[in-house]
């Protein structure tokens, strides 16, 4: 009996989709059996790229962050689905998906290694219950002089997260995940950035991040933690889905997070099933402000290293069904698929789906280098830093900047 390996980046959402699409798959194909491992994310980069698990038989699936792709390629480490896509493409192939989604899986000549699984991008969540409370929106009003509302700007956000702090209550403003994970910690500095008018790199790729912009937008974030303290106290142990759980459980009235974790407010357990709404991440407050957001997304592709790419495609395939889509949505994970989005039922049960299209007009991604998992690794270690007072905002933007030109230079881009 052939069996399908799966590696995949811890997470309950996963777990159950992973679960009921394997299970399909099984009853379609009776003689293929399933090993499904979840694997945490750093150690699930480190296994599969950095001890070059994707040049091993180990496994015949993975389900892999896009930011790990132009490292990946440059190893050879996914099989090209070309073939395969012209031969048997999945259902509507390509126009079933938003064209964000099908472009961080190719290379620099348009070959395609992975079919989208999981969508982000981050959104602004809120309690509603709490922002259309009539007490609360007296009080706030008396408080800053301008009616309680979704804030549209950094400045409002600091305003409402102080507002609704109440420890004593176990409520915090702002739900922040803090780890030092190189994950969402990395990702908040990039839309504090982005949605401030500011840059990672110039024209000629040099580190433009430790500008006036760059200093404003990762001082904000440190200040909402050390300063404003509108944070629960686990924040620096919280990684994205701890926050989400925890947003989940009641202790923050607001939070920006990856998108699907509005999905888990609306699932037991659950204790504002029905009170959270999405909107926009807030803007910066001067004329180059904008409401931006992150483009990065996990993708399912093959291993090089596997003997059974062809049973792996025709899963990949599978999981790319208007049907199994919809089971990664109410499993808790995000859908991909247009049909998906725009599915009445799944956006009356996650609200959050009635805005993706459009948040999707407006999204940028990290850099599309095989470099950028170690320059990652400086922007993780730019924001431990100051979050846990090691360095100040200015030492630790320059040490940074220093860093990834010195990684820069290394790789050749400077001639």
């Amino acid at each position: 009996m052939p069996t399908l390996t799966i590696l995949y980046r811890t997470f309950d959402g996963f777990a159950r989709a992973f679960a009921e699409q394997a299970q399909t798959f099984s009853a379609i194909h009776p003689d293929v059996d399933f090993v499904i491992t979840p694997i945490d994310p750093e150690a699930l980069y480190e296994h599969l790229i950095g001890q070059r698990g994707l040049l091993t038989s180990e496994a015949d699936v993975v389900l892999l962050l896009t930011d790990w792709l132009p490292e990946a390629l440059k190893l050879k480490g996914l099989t090209r689905l070309n073939d395969q896509l012209a031969t048997a493409p999945p259902q509507d192939w390509p126009d079933g998906w938003s064209p964000s989604l099908l472009e961080l899986q190719r290379d620099a000549a348009g070959n395609i290694f992975a079919l989208p699984y999981h969508d982000g991008p981050e959104m602004f969540m809120y309690r509603v219950d709490l922002f259309e409370n009539l007490a609360e929106q007296t009080a706030f009003q008396s408080r800053y002089g301008y009616a309680l509302q979704v804030p549209e700007t950094w400045s409002q956000f600091r305003d409402v997260a102080q507002f609704f702090t109440r420890p004593e209550q176990g409520l915090y403003g702002a739900m922040i995940a803090g780890r030092n994970d190189g994950h969402n910690n990395v990702y908040d500095f990039f839309l504090h950035l982005w949605s401030r008018g500011g840059r990672l790199f110039d024209e000629a790729l040099r580190p433009a991040f430790h500008d006036a912009i760059g200093h404003e937008a990762l001082q904000y974030y440190a200040d909402l933690i050390l300063v404003d303290r509108v944070c629960p106290p686990k924040t620096l142990e919280y990684d994205s889905v701890a926050s989400g759980v925890a947003y989940a459980a009641g202790e923050a009235a607001m939070m920006w997070n990856w998108c699907g974790f509005s999905a888990v407010a609306e699932l037991p357990p659950s204790k504002i099933i029905g009170q959270n709404r999405v909107g926009l991440v807030p803007r910066g407050d001067g004329p180059a402000g904008r409401h931006m957001s992150l483009n990065i997304y996990w993708v399912l592709g093959i291993p090089a290293g596997s003997a059974q790419a062809d049973l792996a495609y025709a899963f990949l395939r599978h999981c790319a069904t208007p049907a199994m889509d919809r089971i990664t949505a109410v499993s808790g994970g995000t859908g991909v698929r247009l049909s998906t989005w725009r599915d009445a039922e799944i956006q009356a049960q996650f609200n959050y789906y009635q805005a993706i299209e459009v948040v999707h007009r407006n999204v940028e991604s990290p850099p599309r280098l095989p470099e950028y998992p170690a320059i990652n690794d400086v922007f993780n270690q730019m924001q431990w830093a100051v979050v846990t007072q090691t360095k100040s905002v200015g030492q630790a933007l320059s040490d940074a900047a220093q860093a990834v030109e010195s990684i820069m230079r290394a790789a050749g881009y400077y001639g």
